[in-house]
């Protein structure tokens, strides 16, 4: 089983590849995602990771308010979305 985990605050240089890395030392990430502009492509400073049901809680704890290029992380376990 899986988890999602939201990242906001994600510097706008950050690719999803170097997103995957950055939360792979810390355990199983199966998917890592940017959101971006429809329009122009660039980032939105967020994003979302899928990982291993046993390592979210760690992860979540690990890396919430640590740096990536110089920008404070915000990491929660993202919250179901609920389709109309």
């Amino acid at each position: 089983m899986t988890k999602t985990i939201y990242v906001g605050n994600i510097p706008w240089s950050t690719n999803e590849e170097q997103l995957k890395q950055f939360f792979g030392e810390h355990g199983q990430v199966l998917e890592a995602r940017i959101i971006t502009e429809r329009s122009t492509g660039r980032s939105r400073g967020y994003g979302f990771v899928e990982v291993a049901d046993e390592d979210v809680t760690r992860i979540v704890e690990e890396l919430n308010g640590t740096e990536l290029d110089g920008r404070k992380l915000v990491v929660n376990e993202a919250k179901a979305r609920f389709e109309k």
